[in-house]
């Protein structure tokens, strides 16, 4: 019988459905100096001014210049500004790049990073366990609010980019999982459907990927298979009816059981490996990087799990995973082709040249030899 390790994240708790002005006085009792994160599109919202209400006089300062991808310059920056506020407790509002931002300033911090050297050198490859979390955790820590499903909030690990070279990085560190995570479904309201939407799909690409993956687990697939099911089952009535709060917070919850299964240190594969690399090097948002891969990597994986595939499909009411998801993408309005994001067959080889043979491209259940094999899935979503 293999020897297998389940860690859970350094996270204490998760309000689901409910309402931001309920769960949050709790989450700040014991700070004294608190740094709000949030996006520029939200930074004067209703729900940005809620959340500074009822922070109230702990506020000690703001941030809402952090990028799509987590540039980072603006980590830096957000670093800078939690020091110089001696903030004692972070509150990340927003979709992924926030929250990973957040994340990738708190470590630096901890670590003393003030450069972009160092933060760059601070990257773990990919692939690489969290490591344990026992002793005393550092400060400050994140409360987060996502206004997204990318389920960024349940990870010890963030992504980050440098802009200058087009690649994206990864730091890793138990404490980086937010202590407190609030799931309130009127948080979602002010996204921007596709954003919603695409956002989902890539919790979809969690579940799948891990579900279809080589080395599974017992839990990992009770979660990923639930995750698919429910964003199969809301995903399409949120994009029929905004306003369906029940699908809205339906799909938050399958958001965060869609990644559990990393906890069980099941790993992902080709879908979120090239989504990293259109990201880094085309500025393709994650969701959309999601819409555009995952059924091409269903695709080329078939003949090494096609059991597995088989199930997704039969969630789907199709014969095929690959075209089921493409049609479920396309049914929420979303492009699920290179084309449509200004990428060229001409453009492919240098996009798969970038793969530095590292996970989670090294993890894919079908094994993946190289450049050339990267060609041919990118060349299945052309």
């Amino acid at each position: 019988m293999a020897a297998h390790l389940h860690q859970w994240p350094a996270q204490g708790r998760v309000h689901h459905g409910a309402a931001v002005a309920q769960a949050l006085p709790r989450e700040i009792a014991q700070a004294a100096r608190v740094v709000l994160v949030s996006p520029r599109s939200l930074a004067g919202s209703a729900l940005a001014a809620e959340v500074t209400a009822v922070i109230g006089d702990r506020l000690a300062g703001g941030f809402a210049a952090m990028r799509a991808h987590s540039p980072v310059e603006d980590v830096l920056a957000l670093a800078g500004l939690m020091r110089d506020r001696k903030a004692d407790l972070v509150i990340a509002l927003g979709g992924g790049s926030v929250i990973d931002g957040a994340k990738v300033a708190c470590l630096a911090v901890w670590r003393g990073i003030a450069d972009a050297q160092g933060l760059i050198g601070a990257a773990t490859s990919r692939g690489n366990e969290p490591g344990f979390w026992d002793g005393e955790p550092p400060g400050p820590r994140i409360v987060a609010v996502p206004t997204t499903l990318s389920a960024a909030e349940f990870a010890p690990h963030a992504g980050y980019t440098d802009l200058a070279a087009g690649r994206k990085h990864r730091a890793l560190d138990p404490w980086m999982v937010p202590r407190a995570v609030i799931l309130d479904p009127a948080a979602t309201m002010l996204t921007p459907a596709p954003l919603l939407l695409s956002s989902g799909i890539r919790a979809l690409d969690h579940a799948v990927e891990r579900w279809c993956s080589a080395a599974p687990t017992a839990f990992s697939d009770a979660v990923s298979l639930q995750a698919m099911t429910m964003l199969a089952a809301n995903l399409p009535r949120l994009h029929r009816d905004p306003h369906d709060m029940a699908a809205r917070a339906a799909c938050q919850y399958a958001a965060w059981l869609s990644v559990m299964g990393g906890w069980s240190g099941v790993p992902v594969g080709a879908s979120h490996g090239l989504g990293y690399i259109l990201g880094a090097a085309r500025g393709v948002p994650h969701g959309i990087t999601s819409c555009l891969m995952l059924h091409a990597v269903m695709r080329w994986n078939a003949g090494v799990n096609g059991e597995r595939q088989a199930q997704i499909a039969r969630i789907f009411g199709a014969e095929a995973a690959g075209p089921a998801i493409e049609a479920f993408v396309r049914g929420l309005g979303l492009p699920t082709r290179l084309s449509e994001q200004g990428i060229t067959p001409a453009d492919i080889p240098g996009l798969a040249a970038r793969w530095t043979g590292d996970a989670p491209i090294a993890t894919n259940p079908r094994p993946i030899g190289g450049a050339a094999d990267l060609e041919e899935i990118l060349q299945l979503a052309a």
